[in-house]
């Protein structure tokens, strides 16, 4: 792991993953000017070609790059030197690849993306279009609002404990959901190795080692952005 808090990065041989922090308020929201000049400097900074991003709504829709913005919470490519990424302020970005076959893709799933299984789904559209084995698929699972923080009503959970992947498991405690034990459920049942799956364990709301933007904390609207690409 690299680490200039600015990002938290990782490399393995031509894959490059990167998390970036809320060190000096570096907001990457692509609605404000701030925030998409902020995702224009990764290009230098990283010597990336372009940064691919969605349009995000919380829903289950998994986009190919093509070179234009849709709405959708998960895209992938096998293109080198293009990041694709999403942005977050207290739900789950996981970051996906496959070094073999040499395709990445980057999620955003907040509660009703992890309901909708988004990662899951993820998983199973690159093993169907690229005839990866999920045996050789590596998942990191980034700073979210985790466990210990993450209220969640009682009315929203239902739809959890009357779903087939969740309703065993012990996600919710003292009112708090556990989202990242529901990916890494998702994660299972696609079949990849429970050793493949590197989860930072930072939680964007009360992380002590880095700064992070929390909208549930915060009220703001800055966003952090988290991505992955492949190296020429």
């Amino acid at each position: 792991m690299k680490d200039n808090y600015n990002f938290i990065s990782f490399k393995d041989e031509n894959i490059e993953i990167n998390f970036s922090t809320a060190n000096n308020d570096m907001n990457f929201n692509c609605n404000v000017v701030e925030g998409r000049t902020n995702i224009n400097k990764i290009k230098n900074w990283f010597g990336i070609d372009e940064i691919a991003y969605l349009n995000q709504t919380h829903s289950d829709i998994i986009c190919e790059y093509d070179k234009s913005i849709h709405e959708g919470d998960a895209i992938y490519t096998n293109e080198k030197n293009i990041a694709v990424g999403v942005f977050t302020a207290d739900c789950v970005p996981i970051l996906i690849y496959d070094k073999r076959k040499e395709v990445v893709a980057a999620v955003h799933s907040g509660w009703k993306g992890t309901l909708k299984k988004i990662t899951y789904k993820t998983i199973s559209k690159i093993v169907n279009e690229y005839g990866s084995d999920p045996k050789d698929i590596k998942i990191y699972i980034g700073p979210h609002n985790r466990g210990c923080c993450y209220e969640f009503g009682r009315e929203a959970l239902e739809d959890f404990n009357n779903d087939e992947l969740y309703k065993d498991l012990n996600i919710y405690s003292k009112g708090k959901l556990d989202l990242s034990k529901c990916i890494v459920e998702q994660i299972l049942l696609a079949k990849v190795p429970k050793e493949n799956i590197i989860d930072l364990q930072i939680c964007t709301f009360c992380s002590k080692e880095y700064k992070m933007f929390s909208f549930r904390k915060d009220k703001g609207s800055s966003r952090l952005f988290s991505f992955i690409y492949i190296k020429k």
